[in-house]
């Protein structure tokens, strides 16, 4: 029974990464991808967006231009 409940921990704890990453996602996104398509999104359109997003925010910093 201790493993089904270390499980379901790990399991509620991937799930709350992965919701956090997902608001992000839209956060930066700026409302172009919703909450529920951010959800079908699969784990390599995820990093795909994300690295976009780091390298715009790299860029970002180098010119120093605004960005929120």
């Amino acid at each position: 029974m201790s493993e089904i409940l270390e499980e379901v921990k790990t399991l509620e704890q991937q799930s709350k990464q992965l919701k956090h990453e997902l608001v992000k996602l839209c956060w930066f996104m700026r409302g172009s991808l919703s909450f529920e398509e951010a959800f079908y999104l699969g784990v390599e359109e995820r990093e795909i967006i994300g690295k976009v997003v780091e390298e715009n925010i790299e860029t970002t910093k180098k010119t120093q231009m605004p960005f929120f």
